[in-house]
Order: structure tokens, then C-alpha cells, then sequence
């Protein structure tokens, strides 16, 4: 047989390999800016980096690849980025307060972000975000109470204010217990759609002068005279961001889900039939001049894919999503040599006034640079990357409800604030001690997360899917634990019987009542040994290795996880092992009735141990995590 040369068979073979195992476009965009932006992120040419709008909407979008990946370099990366502004006091390098300008705001987001992990001196992205909160209290309004996009632009509400504001807005009143300000928020949103919302397109202008005196405004309306993608596209965003954290029992909720209901329709009637993606002059078409742009038609996607994704669009919404962002790929995305990747037509700018001054004219917005990478772009592409990562393989928990228990384990600590708070293995709970990240994973697969608060009863556990109880209480954890009662085993035993999956984890014997677990875990042929394996001293994390082999049903590409002090198991039929490791049993299955329950003597899957933080890369506790939820959400059962 004639042999190959090397050279061919790296073409043949390696190469094509190395092509169909290419990460996904969030990932490798991502990973490019990067190495554009190695330490520091520099937007404008021949200045140095600075506290800028686009500087936020990159951090959050490296977040959004964070959750995705649980890779910590992303979340580095923005912590060091952050650390070269904000300084222990909370001021903030850079930021000018008396600017007063809305575009300082975003990047507050990631600043929220760092203050709700577990790391030290955090108080400083506190105490920073308070600084940004101050500016909100004090900005400029209109006579009706609309943010001015900046002090030296008196009486203009812009679109790309609601994005810059309102997010950072929302999540900061959550967060900090200012539930009043929710109203205000609401009110920016109501404004737009009082007075720049076109009756005939149903899109957004891009500017409004409440004073009529500027020359861009029209002198009847207010309202600048074209419709700009990109200016429509900040709009689109912030209003399915803000409705993250917007309270679910506020009566101006709904309001914000109806102006994304009126939007939709105008975005998809002016998407372009044969592309798929965007005009920069959203109604103006083929007209001269006119061209497609990359940043409003990434924005669009993202809205479009996430108002499908949480519910606030019709599900026939997301075919205009992937149409847009199959065209966003075939228009504006580029592969570099080095394997990177770049996205192309972005314009540089679009304002309002100013000097030179804008006058809002279709001659004004086409005469605007268009860049290669601009950020303004490359963030959102992202943001819709994501998005249509997430809705490739969501519809596995659509109608779908994962409950944890937050009875039987039931801690409390002091918040932000001052006041108590449930923690420990909830879902809320974004510190390392909570289930934040299992919960999105579970939330990205399409199903909703829930807690059981009381005593699990019938009508508790009517219409959960899957429910877990974690590390239930001994009376060193709380004063007054409950602990889990014969009437508590009936009820869940009859639930997993008439086809609930039910998982059960412990802890170690001194951070876990066992005794009156163990009851409800003998009902399925499990039971919590008094012993403890893998006990880790420091840092050795190779103490804490267990090892996953080929085949597993559950585990099928995971290898290796961390998992420290737990408790092993003894099992009987029905139940039965799927990891052993040195004659323990890990973890175990058992099939009841038609429903199944998932054993492991340890909560193993916190966020400590899933965020990528803390325990080396070659433990897969992510990865597991996405296994398991994709299991328990109805992957093949023994």
C-alpha cells in the first residue's frame, strides 16, 4: 500500500477535524476580542481606555459566555478590567459624575454582576454601583419625567438612553430593595411609546426634543425625522433586559411586554426577504446610499430570540430570528487566517446635535464611518449568539418545571441590605453557596425553576416535573429545622410513582440530617451510609476526583468531576448504581412506579464547584451539571 505523506494527511484528516469541532460563534467571538482587547478595552482610536458604554455592553456580553461555558477567564477578564477603575473607595477612575450622561451607566451591569460573588473586598463594586444609582436619583428629566440622554443635550430623550439606563436601573432596585423606582423605570419606556412610536411603521424614532427647539426635531412632534436600525435596536434590547428583573406582580409589567408585542411585527415586516438581516435605514431599503448593517440586526435577533425564548412572543417569532442571524453569519461575519473571527459593517456612530452638529437627516446617518469589529457591533453579535445557542437546544424543558425544596433545607444569612434572606442551594443565591448556576442551566434548557416552600404535599408538587431536595437541616444549621416526616414520604413517594423525578442530595454526616432522610430515601431502595469519603485537604483537589467511565448513561462525554466529603451509598432494588468509585457507590438510580429518583451523597453541583472559579479545569462539574439536568428532564431512564 502506497503510503500518504504527512502533509496530506494533515489536510485530509486533521484539519477538517479541527473545522467540525470549531467552538460556537459566542465562544470564538468572544475569544477574538480578546486578543484584540488584551488587557484593556480601547474604543476610541488614539485614546486610552476609558469608562464607556461600549467598555459595558462588551463585559456583560463576555458574562453572557461566562454562563455558557463557566470558563473562568471570561469572568477574569472583566474583574481585571473593572479593577483598573474602580478604586476601594467605589470611585470610579475616569467617570465623570457631572457629565451626567446616560452612556456612563452600562457598565454598572458588571459591576452588579462582581458584588454577587463570593471574592473578596467586593464592597468596592458596591459602593461603585452606588456612585452610577446617584447619578440615576440626579439625572436631568423632562417636564413629564423622562431622562435627558445627557446634561448638555436638555429635554432629548434618546432610544439608546433606555438601553444605557434602564437594565442597570432594574437590576440595581432589585437587588438593593428600591421598589419604587420600578415606576420610574416604567415611565422612560411609556414616554417612548407616548410620543416617538410611528402610528403608520410602528418603529421608534430615533430621538425626541420635549422642547422642539433643536433643528433635527420636528417642530410639531419633537421627534428627529428618520428611523435609524441601531437607535431601535438599543430599544428592543432594553426592553427585554429590563423585564429580567421588572417584579412580576408590578402592573406596568405588562405594559413592557405589550411595546415589545407592538414592536415585533415592525422589525420583522422591514427585515429584508432575500438577506435576512437589516437595513442602517431600517424603512429606506434598496435607497440609494442605504446598506446592511451588522449592530442593528444582531440587536434585533437578540430580542427577537429572547422575547421568543421567555415567553413575551408568539414561538413564530423565532424563525425571523434565525433567518436574521443565519444572514448576520453570511453578511457580516469574517474568517481570519489565524482562526479568528470578525464582523463587518458596523457603523461607527449615530447622534443627535453636538459638534459638528447631526442633524438626523438620511444624508447625516449614511455619512457615518463604518468599522470593522466596532464594538457596537461585536457585543451584540454576541448577546444574539447566545441566544440562538440557547434556543438550539431549549425545547427539551419547554412546559417543563424543575422545584427545590427550600423547607427542608432552609438557612437564612443577612443581605445587601441588612435583611434576611433564604440561601444555601437555592436558586437565587448567586454567591458560591447557591444553585444560580445549575438553575440557569435548567433555565437555558427551556424548563422553569421553582421553590417549595412548605411541607411537600399533593398540591405542592401538582405540576413540578422535577423536584430535588438538598442537605435537609440539622439543628446546628437552624434552630427549628423540618425535618422530613412519614406524611412528607408518603407524598413524595406517591408523586415519583405517578412519574415525578425526584433527586435526593446529602452531605456529609455532620452538615446533613440523615436519620430522617434516610426514611424518605428506603422508600426507592437508597440509603445515606454514615461515612464519609473524599476528604480534601486545602487545595489537593485530586482528593475530591471522581472519575466517570465511558458509557455512563447519564455522564456521556463527562470524564472527570470534583466531588469533596460525601456520603456514600447502600443500595437495594429497584435502585442501582451508575458511579462507583474504590467499592463506593457515588451516585444511584432507582425506577419507581413511572417516575425515577437520582441519589449522590453530596450537593456537589453549587456553584463553588460549577462556576469555574475555583477547582481546575480538568473536573467537569459543568459539564456534569448540563448532563444531569438534560437527564433529569427526560433523557432515557433505566
Amino acid at each position: 500500500m502506497k503510503r500518504v505523506p504527512l502533509y496530506l494527511f494533515i489536510f485530509l484528516f486533521v484539519v477538517p477535524s479541527l473545522f467540525a469541532q470549531k467552538a460556537p460563534y459566542s465562544v470564538r467571538m468572544a475569544e477574538s476580542f480578546m486578543t484584540w482587547h488584551k488587557d484593556s478595552i480601547a474604543v476610541k482610536e488614539g485614546r486610552p481606555a476609558a469608562w464607556d458604554y461600549e467598555q459595558g455592553l462588551m463585559l456583560k456580553s463576555l458574562e453572557k459566555v461566562w454562563n455558557r461555558t463557566a470558563d473562568n477567564k471570561y469572568f477574569e477578564y472583566i474583574r481585571k478590567d473593572l479593577d483598573r477603575y474602580v478604586q476601594k473607595d467605589g470611585s470610579i477612575r475616569t467617570y465623570k459624575y457631572d457629565d451626567l450622561n446616560l452612556d456612563n451607566i452600562p457598565t454598572g451591569r458588571a459591576l452588579l454582576m462582581l458584588y454577587q460573588q463570593t471574592q473578596p473586598d467586593k464592597e468596592k463594586y458596591r459602593k461603585a454601583a452606588d456612585l452610577l444609582w446617584k447619578q440615576i436619583e440626579n439625572q436631568p428629566k423632562t417636564k413629564e419625567g423622562g431622562f435627558w440622554h445627557k446634561k448638555r443635550y436638555p429635554y432629548q430623550m434618546w432610544l439608546d438612553g433606555l438601553f444605557m439606563a434602564e437594565p442597570f436601573s432594574a437590576e440595581y432596585s432589585l437587588i438593593f430593595n428600591h421598589p419604587e423606582h420600578f415606576n420610574d423605570i416604567a415611565k422612560q419606556f411609556s414616554l417612548i411609546e407616548k410620543y416617538a412610536v410611528d402610528a403608520k411603521t410602528g418603529l421608534v424614532y430615533h430621538g425626541y426634543d420635549e422642547s422642539k427647539e433643536q433643528k433635527w426635531a420636528d417642530p410639531k412632534t419633537g421627534l428627529s425625522p428618520h428611523f435609524w436600525s441601531r437607535a431601535i435596536g438599543w430599544y428592543a434590547m432594553a426592553l427585554v433586559d429590563v423585564l429580567d428583573y421588572f417584579p412580576q406582580n408590578h402592573p406596568e409589567r405588562a405594559n413592557l411586554v405589550k411595546y415589545l408585542q407592538r414592536l415585533a411585527p415592525a422589525l420583522v415586516k422591514y427585515q429584508d426577504a432575500k438577506s435576512g438581516v437589516w437595513y442602517q435605514m431600517t424603512t429606506q431599503g434598496t435607497r440609494k446610499g442605504n446598506y446592511f448593517e451588522a449592530s442593528g440586526s444582531c440587536m434585533f435577533v437578540y430580542a427577537l430570540a429572547k422575547g421568543v425564548r421567555m415567553g413575551y412572543l408568539p414561538s413564530s417569532y423565532l424563525a425571523a430570528a434565525k433567518k436574521g442571524y443565519a444572514g448576520i453569519v453570511k453578511e457580516f461575519v469574517e474568517e481570519e487566517p489565524n482562526g479568528a473571527i470578525s464582523l463587518n459593517k458596523t457603523v461607527s456612530v449615530g447622534g443627535l446635535g453636538g459638534t459638528p452638529y447631526r442633524d438626523g437627516s438620511y444624508e447625516y446617518y449614511l455619512s457615518e464611518p463604518i468599522k470593522k469589529n466596532d464594538l457596537k457591533g461585536v457585543g451584540p453579535f454576541i448577546f444574539a449568539s447566545v441566544e440562538m445557542e440557547i434556543a438550539a437546544e431549549n425545547a427539551l424543558g419547554q412546559g417543563k418545571t424543575v422545584a427545590t425544596d427550600y423547607y427542608f433545607n432552609r438557612e437564612f444569612r443577612k443581605d445587601g441590605n441588612g435583611n434576611e434572606e433564604q440561601f444555601h442551594y437555592t436558586w437565587e443565591d448567586r454567591q458560591h453557596s447557591g444553585f444560580w448556576v445549575w438553575g440557569t442551566i435548567f433555565r437555558d434548557l427551556g424548563a422553569k425553576t421553582t421553590a417549595i416552600r412548605a411541607a411537600p404535599t399533593a398540591e405542592h408538587l401538582k405540576n413540578v416535573n422535577v423536584y430535588i431536595i438538598v442537605d435537609p437541616d440539622t439543628k446546628k444549621e437552624t434552630p427549628n429545622p423540618n425535618f422530613v416526616q412519614d406524611a412528607d414520604t408518603k407524598q413524595i413517594s406517591n408523586w415519583v410513582k405517578a412519574g415525578g423525578t425526584l433527586v435526593l442530595m446529602a452531605n456529609d454526616t455532620s452538615n446533613c440530617e440523615h436519620k430522617n432522610f434516610n426514611r424518605l430515601a428506603k422508600e426507592f431502595g437508597i440509603q445515606f451510609l454514615p461515612k464519609n469519603v473524599n476528604m480534601v485537604q486545602g487545595t489537593q483537589w485530586q482528593q475530591g476526583r471522581v472519575n466517570i467511565p465511558a458509557g455512563n448513561s447519564i455522564f456521556q462525554n463527562t470524564k472527570a468531576v470534583y466531588i469533596k466529603e460525601l456520603s456514600p451509598l447502600d443500595l437495594k432494588a429497584p435502585a442501582q448504581a451508575v458511579v462507583t468509585q474504590n467499592g463506593d457507590v457515588i451516585m444511584g438510580v432507582a425506577k419507581v412506579g413511572k417516575g425515577t429518583v437520582f441519589a449522590v451523597g453530596d450537593p456537589w453541583l453549587y456553584n463553588e464547584y460549577t462556576d469555574g472559579r475555583r477547582i481546575p479545569l480538568i473536573y467537569e462539574n459543568f459539564s456534569a451539571a448540563k448532563e444531569l439536568a438534560k437527564w433529569l428532564l427526560g433523557a432515557k431512564k433505566p
